[in-house]
Order: C-alpha cells, then structure tokens, then sequence
C-alpha cells in the first residue's frame, strides 16, 4: 500500500489557553481526492496552517511526503503585478530547478489564463483569481495540492467551472487534493472521501456516500434535499 501523501495523527493546536484543534487525525492517500467540511470556527484553517508548516502544533504529528501547494482562502494575489509574474512565484522554491518558472504547463492546464497573462492580477474578476491561486499552485509541481475554500465568495456557476478542473487535475492526472470546504455538498461531489471537523474535532469521516447519507451530517450540512427518496415529510 502506498503512503499516504498527508498523514496527521493526535494534531493539538492551541492559542494561548484555547484550543483549536484537539486530537485531529486524517490522510490523504497519493491521487486521492479527500475533503475537510467544517463550519466557520471549526479549525479548519488551523489544520491548513498546521500541514502547510505555517505554525507548529502543540502535539501531534504532520507528515507531508512530496510536496504540497496551497490555493489559500481568499486568493491572496499580488494586485499589482501581471498573472505571469504571479504564476512565476509560485515556482519560486524550485527557482533553480531547470524550466522552474515556464508557465506554459499552466496555460496548457488552465488555457483560459493566457489571454489574461498580461493583465494585473488585481484587475480581474474573483473567479480568474481563483483560476490564477490554481496556476501558482501549479508551478510548485505539487504531489499534493492543498485547496482551502475552493467556493468562498464565488457565484455558482463561477464555483463549478473551478471544480471541474480541480475534478480534472485529480483524476487525469493523479494529483492528490485536500478540499478544505463549508460547502459540503460541493465537496462530497469532489472527492470519494471525507472528514467533518467541529469545535476541533473530527466528528465524522468516511467514503462522500456514507457521510451524505449520515443523518447528522445530512441535517446540519445538506439540508432536506439529502433525505432518502419517500422519506420527505415522513
């Protein structure tokens, strides 16, 4: 069996006398696609920052094999330069490697980015910064892209274009993805395994199809339209 690509094992994260995340564990098997649901507070970005390496857990283990990218919440461009300049950092810790900083591997996986190479990354549209944080993600040749709120502050049909090249990217070429997401339904369609984070714990986890049919998961994260066929108004 191969290692897994993430392996988080008795994460504690706390700041000051608070606790964030209190015992957390999960996997992330190599070409797996794996989601995280959580309402806000929960300590999902906690979890992030922890296998990103930003901060260092109180106790516990995080082991990441290869290497891991990160699409942050919120995109976080640098406005004012170009989409090139932007995918160009991504590649900045492989900078001597040879062809590090070509973009064309991009443009080949995201071609709707070349005709925008040119503008500030500040003048474009929420969903062509999703699409550029992808790009740079991209650059660093990740084993594992870590994608924190893929649909935060998008519109529908915005969110569903960037799921499918996340779908694409996992499935045709085996890229493993973490999904980092409050919506589950979203998420549970994404990726063929799960985890549910609460008040710094994981509460639930198992394959999308057993969570969503969970009743607990269905009624605080689904909503009505989960319920069994003939079960509505039972």
């Amino acid at each position: 069996m191969t290692a897994p690509v993430i392996e988080v094992s008795g994460l504690v994260v706390r700041y000051g006398t608070a606790t964030a995340l209190d015992g957390v564990a999960l996997t992330v098997g190599a070409g797996e696609a794996v989601a995280l649901i959580g309402p806000n507070g929960a300590g999902k970005t906690s979890l992030v920052d922890a296998v990103t390496g930003v901060l260092r857990p109180a106790a516990g283990r995080v082991r990441v094999r290869g290497r891991a990218a990160l699409v942050p919440e919120g995109r976080q461009m640098f406005g004012g330069l170009t989409v090139e300049d932007n995918l160009a950092l991504g590649a900045w810790r492989r900078r001597r490697a040879r062809g590090a900083r070509d973009t064309a591997r991009v443009y080949e996986v995201l071609p709707r980015l070349a005709a925008l190479r040119d503008r500030r990354a500040g003048s474009l549209s929420g969903g062509e910064q999703q699409m550029v944080a992808f790009g740079r993600a991209l650059m660093a040749d990740p084993d594992v892209l870590v994608v924190d709120e893929l649909s935060l502050g998008l519109a529908p049909l915005v969110t569903a274009d960037l799921a499918e090249h996340l779908r694409a990217l996992n499935t045709g070429r085996g890229l493993a993805i973490l999904l980092i997401e409050q919506n589950a339904r979203l998420a549970l369609d994404l990726c063929a395994r799960g985890y549910v984070l609460e008040a710094g714990r994981v509460r639930a986890a198992g394959t999308a199809d057993e969570l969503a049919a969970g009743s607990a998961v269905a009624d605080a994260y689904l909503g009505a339209a989960a319920s069994p066929p003939g079960k509505e108004g039972a």
